[in-house]
């Protein structure tokens, strides 16, 4: 076991770029490393912490106040080190954070050397990685998405903010979450985040952690009030949301416990989530609980992200009382912004009438004369070359009022009807008879209480006898062979559905429900996803929430939720973006029953089996109480009125339909519109393309005992049965089928879906290079003159610096390769015989008596190579600068300008840009390679020499 001590330097062999690390004190078993170079602080375990100590030997280089020096002696006082250099005693604590060192060198001198793959293959890695990290898709290039334009473009647009606060109000369907896990895992990744909080509907915290870890490998943690005491019981004085660095949590709960919502404002978060922000009350005079903890939260929270699907003009305060959160300083008073929107509308007006080639009012040219003051004379000669029918000219203008509208910088809605791609939705409804059991009415009549929240106690389910199981049976011979998804509301109407299905026919069913464990969760879905495998899923509400069954293109309706948003989700799950096939939506009810007035008010008032509801809400809101009552009462008593509230339904529809209509705010619809080439779409398009032909992850992986066999096109199956260590999570409970087919990962949420980001390949990758496999090399070559030997040192630019900064996307650690030859001339073009490789093979050198030949030679090559090292280093950099100035330069430039034109633009983005383009100006001219690896390539006659 390591000894540890406070104030002594130690190095994280699993994280080098954290750079050297200084120890702060002892607790228990455990010991806190600080890592002031980078602003990290860790805590290990004494017994397996991947640390080693940072010992320089006499003649080896150190940095101290940005200054090289070389160790003259070491001496150890009270366990720690005191180092000499030229003369003067330095306590190992003046060290700076970024040091140069390697054992490559150490290793090669003592004659220790690795296979000449083994060197090659490191090589390899070094490369990958830095060509991963500087990817335009880091953090989200496993991410098991459909690549859709407008998604990936909301990344993009996120991704440029600092921080990014943003509302997401796209269309349901459009993949609004898809887009906020997006923005997450690409913000962590990029180390701008480290503790995020995830708050949402209690319905949905299953749905956000299964997306989070199926889609983006990001593993949240679920908080409540039984996980905290939990906590609590262990660390009584401790904050039990600091024991996470990513939780999702409840927003009701968390609102309603006082001592959980001051616990979690005090813990700290770089980034807040919230979804179904519209449920979130607040007016002038009253604040909801949820809003209140919300707005708390939104105050001391660099990044804010809501997801709402409400539209505006519904309810304008509303809408204000969401823009005041992700800008208090801009949307500081209700009846301002009422006059702001209307302001917005005429605009929309105007943008509308320009994409129609419609001409230009007076009004029109006086609005647009007070958007360009002073420009009075060029904008006359635009809309002049308008008129004569320049759409680019139309289109820039069109781009400049988008510039120029206010909540487009804090707002994004993509509408369903802008992006296309959507399948036709299907309804085929049934009216069943009445049964002659006088019973199933008043059976049904109960399941139908709890469902829509009357009563709490969930009746027994027989549904053996219900001829709703004779209507399913029915379908399912009807559209054979096709897969087929039934969601109903509970887990005892899953099992209920599962026992009577056993006993009536013979049929394969997988089933899904909220009790259900994730591994339980795959491999079910495997399972209806497989050809041959389930032809029916039967669901709960929350058991089906967060999968992709696209694949289907049949949904039976067991029951129907009252809420329309509710029903919209069901639906959602086959309806999305992506769907190749229409989507066939059945139900039925049995005449006169409860369920029966439901189905017929959601049908023919709502016509929401047909397209996507807007207007749900505020209908359910106008109705849900008379449609209640009038479910309770007798059949034949209530049809005369039942006609009347559906008429009364389908006019309210039509009305708020008309208003949403007239309402659409134009301008920020073009300014939410995707471009179908975006710089994230075509890199993400262009690794699947190269994964299809790429196995280095095989390779990786068999480095350490991780055998592969192909089981089909596309599928692996990793087997970890000679696994040389430990610690991949993945394989904790055998072998697992990976693949690197993003189609095929979509359709199977049980396979491993591996590409440059994934903790699995990262661990790998990070093991092999903390490591000393492959670090020292010797190869014979034949083709080289007699008493030749060429030296090539593998180093490693890195720059030690605060990962918020993200200084890998400009300069990534990418390998810098120097060749030096005895006489310490350079050889830019070296490259060993490929002959000489080829018969290398696995053969393993012992150099230990060539150790005094290596002690005179291999020195002054390396440092030749080390200079030299230094200056591709110095043209990296300077690279790296360039590109910062220009990508974070322009972006500074054009936020200027748009500032002054639009008052949405926060003098916070603008100066937290500034700053860290000053902080990149100041870190990059730091970086230093650092030594990885060497490689000695000599003649044949090398191996005769003795000194």
């Amino acid at each position: 076991m390591n000894t540890f001590a406070p104030g002594q330097r130690w190095f994280s062999s699993a994280e080098p770029e954290l750079g050297l690390g200084t120890v702060l004190r002892l607790a228990g078993r455990q010991v806190q490393i600080v890592f002031t170079g980078t602003g990290v602080v860790r805590m290990y375990a004494l017994g397996s912490a991947p640390l080693l100590r940072a010992v320089f030997r006499p003649g080896e280089r150190v940095r101290i106040g940005g200054q090289d020096k070389t160790v003259e002696s070491a001496e150890l006082h009270d366990a720690l080190i005191h180092y000499t250099c030229d003369g003067q005693a330095h306590a190992e604590g003046e060290l700076d954070a970024e040091q140069p060192v390697s054992q490559a060198d150490s290793r090669l001198l003592s004659g220790r050397v690795d296979r000449n793959d083994q060197f090659e293959f490191r090589r390899e890695c070094l490369q990958r990685r830095a060509e991963a990290r500087a990817h335009p898709g880091w953090g989200v290039l496993g991410a098991r998405i459909d690549l859709i334009p407008h998604q990936l473009q909301v990344a993009e647009r996120a991704s440029q903010r600092r921080p990014p606060r943003l509302l997401l109000a796209d269309e349901v369907g459009l993949g609004k979450t898809i887009e906020a896990c997006l923005i997450t895992a690409q913000q962590l990744a990029s180390g701008r985040v480290r503790r995020v909080l995830v708050l949402v509907p209690e319905s949905l915290v299953n749905q956000w952690f299964v997306e989070l870890l199926r889609r983006f490998n990001l593993p949240f943690a679920i908080y409540d009030e039984e996980r905290c005491e939990s906590l609590e019981l262990t660390e009584p004085k401790a904050n039990p949301f600091e024991d996470e660095q990513c939780v999702i949590a409840s927003v009701d709960w968390l609102a309603s416990h006082d001592k959980r919502a001051r616990q979690a404002l005090a813990a700290g978060w770089d980034l807040l989530l919230v979804d179904e922000a519209h449920h979130l009350v607040w007016t002038p005079e009253f604040s909801s609980p949820g809003y209140a903890l919300v707005e708390s939260l939104s105050l001391q929270t660099p990044g804010l992200l809501l997801l709402t699907a409400t539209p505006e003009q519904l309810g304008l305060g509303g809408h204000f009382a969401r823009l005041r959160l992700l800008d208090p300083a801009r949307y500081t008073d209700l009846e301002s912004y009422r006059e702001e929107s209307r302001r917005y509308l005429e605009l929309s007006a105007l943008a509308e009438r320009l994409l129609e080639d419609q001409a230009l009012t007076t009004e029109d040219m006086a609005t647009l004369s007070a958007l360009f003051p002073g420009d009075d004379e060029a904008l006359v000669g635009r809309l002049g070359r308008i008129a004569a029918g320049d759409t680019r000219e139309r289109d820039a203008l069109l781009s400049d009022l988008v510039d120029r509208h206010g909540t487009g910088r804090v707002m994004i809605r993509n509408r369903r009807a802008a992006i296309g791609g959507f399948p036709v939705r299907l309804p085929h409804l049934t009216a069943l008879d009445v049964p002659e059991d006088p019973t199933v009415l008043g059976r049904l009549r109960a399941e139908f209480a709890h469902d829509v929240g009357e009563t709490d106690d969930e009746p027994a389910h027989d549904y053996a006898r219900d001829p709703r199981t004779d209507w399913l049976l029915g379908i399912l011979e009807a559209v054979a062979p096709a897969k087929v998804l039934l969601l109903c509301r509970s887990r005892a109407k899953v099992q209920a559905l599962e026992e009577a299905l056993r006993l009536r026919s013979g049929l394969p069913v997988a089933r899904f429900h909220e009790d259900m464990n994730l591994l339980q969760r795959d491999r079910n879905a495997a399972y209806f996803a497989d050809p041959e495998g389930a032809r029916l899923l039967i669901a709960s509400e929350i058991g089906a929430e967060g999968r992709n069954f696209q694949f289907a293109q049949h949904l039976v309706m067991w029951d129907l939720p009252l809420h329309p948003d509710m029903l919209e989700q069901r639906i959602g799950r086959l309806d999305r973006i992506g769907q190749r096939g229409d989507v066939n939506i059945h139900a039925a009810a049995v005449a006169g029953s409860a369920q029966d007035v439901l189905l017929r008010w959601v049908h023919e008032g709502l016509d929401a089996f047909r397209g996507v509801l807007a207007d749900g809400r505020e209908l359910l809101r106008s109705f849900g109480a008379e449609l209640l009552q009038l479910a309770a009462q007798d059949g034949d008593a209530r049809e005369p009125a039942l006609t009347e509230l559906i008429k009364r339904t389908r006019d309210k529809h039509a009305e708020l339909a008309r208003i949403i209509a007239e309402g659409r705010d134009r301008l920020l619809e073009l300014g939410s519109r995707s471009h179908p080439s975006t710089r994230l779409l075509t890199a993400l398009r262009e690794d699947d393309h190269h994964a299809a032909m790429d196995d280095h992850a095989l390779r990786l992986l068999e480095h350490f005992g991780i055998h592969n066999e192909p089981l089909a096109a596309n599928l692996w199956l990793l087997d970890p049965e000679h696994v040389t260590v430990d610690g991949f999570e993945e394989f904790k409970n055998g072998p697992r089928t990976a693949t690197f087919d993003r189609m095929t990962a979509l359709g199977r949420d049980d396979l491993l879906y591996l590409r440059a980001d994934h903790p699995l390949l990262l661990s790998a990758g990070e093991l092999l290079v903390s490591g000393e496999s492959g670090n020292a090399a010797f190869l014979v070559d034949d083709s080289l003159p007699p008493r030749t030997v060429v030296m090539e040192a593998v180093s490693v630019l890195e720059c030690v610096a605060p990962r918020g900064l993200d200084v890998e996307r400009y300069l990534p650690p990418a390998p810098l390769v120097v060749a030096v030859d005895t006489r310490l001339q350079l050889r830019p073009d070296f490259a060993p015989g490929e002959r000489a490789r080829l018969r290398a093979g696995d053969r393993v050198f012992d150099l230990s008596p060539q150790r005094k030949v290596l002690a005179a030679l291999v020195p002054p090559m390396l440092e030749r190579a080390r200079e030299e090292a230094l200056l591709q280093a110095a043209q990296r950099i300077e690279s790296a600068l360039t590109t910062a100035d220009q990508l974070l330069g322009n972006e500074i430039d054009r936020l200027r300008a748009l500032a002054q034109v639009n008052p949405a633009v926060r003098p916070e983005e603008i100066a937290a840009l500034e700053s860290e383009l000053d902080a990149l100006r100041a870190a990059l001219p730091t970086a230093r390679p650092r030594l990885d690896s060497l490689r000695l390539v000599a003649s044949t006659d090398f191996l005769q020499l003795r000194r």
